[in-house]
């Protein structure tokens, strides 16, 4: 009986190091004080540091002002993709949003990340993106411009195959 649960233990355990794992650049983006209308699109890295592909599932906001976009094509071991979070800088004062990831990850299978900041109209002028930051917006852009190309041929299939 004891060699039974040994087994069970040692197999559990090596199935959990046999699995995809999300791993973040950072939890939290802190926008620091900006002007209202200033650019609020910031990126987060997701990594996945395990053997299988990594899927996020879902990618949820905590309120409308916070918009979250995401491939939902698998990421591969050692691989990364961005989660792309827009904030509405139209709204003044400060703010601290919750962003919730779900992934197939068996032990991190919902993950928060978070964005901060404080919009004031007596901010300083905006600093520019870096050519790091300008990079990742464009291809994520570019990649959420693929995803609605996708998503559009899926339905127009379907309203096709409705009509029929």
């Amino acid at each position: 009986m004891k060699n039974l649960l040994a087994g069970i233990a040692l197999f559990g355990t090596f199935a959990f190091a046999s699995a995809q794992t999300i791993t973040f650049d950072k939890t939290t983006f802190d926008y620091g004080t900006i002007k209202p209308g200033s650019e609020g699109t910031r990126f987060f890295t997701v990594t996945n540091t395990g053997d299988k592909p990594l899927i996020l599932s879902n990618v949820k906001a905590s309120c409308g002002c916070t918009t979250p976009e995401w491939s939902q094509d698998p990421i591969l071991p050692g691989k990364s993709a961005k989660i792309k979070v827009g904030y509405n800088t139209a709204l003044n004062g400060e703010f601290l949003k919750m962003i919730e990831v779900f992934s197939n990850d068996p032990v991190n299978s919902r993950s928060v990340i978070n964005i901060k900041g404080k919009v004031d109209a007596n901010a300083p002028e905006p600093k520019p993106l870096t050519a790091e930051e300008l990079k990742a917006k464009a291809d994520a852009e570019a990649k959420a411009a693929k995803i609605a190309e996708k998503e559009a041929k899926k339905a127009a299939k379907v309203a096709k195959k409705a009509a029929k």
